[in-house]
């Protein structure tokens, strides 16, 4: 795959596309990516289910972004995109229940609503449930993201007021949004479906929305 020669500095105006190896990704171009996103950047990512949002965690400039792309209020929930178990666990108040449940559904197509812990921005959190959607998922480009990041991604899935399905091609992005985000991620196709998302704060879980993650082992 080719990979375009200048990633940085990228123009707010207009979505800088980079081609990432989806199996093998490029240090120098992972690095690229998350240059951007603590400088601010927007960027549209794939991942084990569609493409989605991604900026900087508590970036509140990137978060009014998604919600004006996504046309949401204030009650729009975000998601903490983390590498492993354990960095959900600094994140949210996780009982042991509900930690063998996640154990065995990550990595995957599922987000998890947990109460949040004091190291989730108030501005992050539910407003009236203190809580915050966490997830693991399966990409080799997202976690050679996270890795050299070193804490989550803050994300909220690619779907544009109108559309019946999250975005799943590159290509369509940078037609679409092109001029409202910074950095588009081109890894070869996604999943054509956004994540099954689990509460997990009221001792058994339950199913808000069936999504490309499987959950008759829950039923």
């Amino acid at each position: 795959m080719t990979c375009m020669p200048q990633v940085l500095p990228y123009n707010p105006r207009v979505a800088r596309r980079i081609e990432i190896h989806p199996t093998h990704p490029q240090p120098r171009l992972i690095s690229a990516v998350v240059e951007a996103l603590r400088g601010g950047a927007l960027i549209a990512y794939p991942t084990d289910s569609s493409y989605a949002f991604g900026c900087h965690i508590g970036d509140k400039r990137a978060m009014d972004r998604i919600r004006r792309i996504r046309k949401t209020d204030k009650h729009h929930n975000f998601t903490l995109v983390c590498s492993d178990l354990s960095e959900i666990s600094v994140y949210a108040r996780v009982d042991n229940w509900a930690y063998r449940l996640i154990k065995g559904l990550t990595p995957g197509p599922y987000t998890f609503i947990l109460q949040a812990s004091r190291e989730v921005p108030k501005r992050l959190q539910n407003p009236k449930r203190r809580t915050i959607g966490l997830r693991v998922p399966d990409h080799p480009v997202v976690h050679a993201m996270l890795e050299s990041l070193g804490e989550p991604i803050m994300s909220s899935t690619l779907s544009l007021p109108g559309d019946d399905m999250p975005m799943t091609d590159a290509l369509e992005i940078e037609e679409r949004i092109g001029h409202e985000v910074d950095v588009i991620i081109e890894a070869g196709p996604t999943g054509i479906a956004p994540t099954t998302v689990i509460d997990l704060t009221q001792g058994s879980p339950e199913i808000l929305r069936q999504g490309l993650g499987d959950v008759s082992s829950l039923l």
